[in-house]
Parts: structure tokens; sequence; C-alpha cells
């Protein structure tokens, strides 16, 4: 008969110390990494308006014309699109690039219905 040899191995209690170990740094990363995920979309939404902006501004000196609308930079290759990488769309309010607002304002009618 042949002698098995001996062979080292882990335990299986070593081996749960280690996926409970991988399951509580899970438990700490992945939190941390949802968070960060919408500071950085709104950093790149931040950074896609100051280089809208700046488009802007070179349209200005190039064409001698104010900017209308931004769709014009990207007809004109100015930009490859005119909306964050989140897809938030922007808009051009007095020369000034924003987010586009869609809700409605409220109508001022200019009557004064408190004084009641």
């Amino acid at each position: 008969m042949k002698k098995l040899k001996e062979q080292a191995a882990f335990t299986m209690i070593e081996m749960m110390i280690v996926l409970m170990i991988i399951s509580i740094l899970l438990l700490v990363a992945v939190p941390n990494m949802t968070k960060n995920n919408s500071v950085a979309s709104s950093k790149g939404c931040e950074a896609t308006i100051d280089l809208l902006q700046s488009q802007v501004g070179a349209y200005k000196i190039e064409e001698n014309a104010e900017l209308t609308d931004l769709t014009l930079l990207e007809d004109e290759k100015y930009v490859q699109r005119v909306e964050c990488p989140d897809g938030t769309e922007l808009e051009l309010d007095d020369g000034i690039v924003v987010i586009k607002n869609d809700e409605n304002p409220p109508e001022v009618d200019g009557s004064n219905d408190d004084s009641e």
C-alpha cells in the first residue's frame, strides 16, 4: 500500500474567516464607491458647462456674432455634444451656459390677491 503524502491546505475555518473579511470590506467599499459616483457625475457636468462656456466665447470671437442656441456649437463642430455626461440638458441663458430647467415658472399677473 502506498502512503498518502501529507498535503498542506486551508481548513474550512480559515476559508470562512477569509470570506468574512472580504465580505466586510465589500460592505464598506461599495457604498463609498456609489457616493463617489454621484460626485464624479456632478463634477463632469460642471466641467462640461465650463467647456461649453469657453466655446461660446470662442464662437463670439471667431464669428463676430452672439450665440443664440447651443446647438450651433454642435453644428459648427465646436463641440461634439451639448449635454452633460449624465444626459442633463443644457441651454444658453443671456450668453451663459446653464442647466436646462424643464419646470414651468409660475405666471405673474401683477395683481395682489393677499390683500383681503
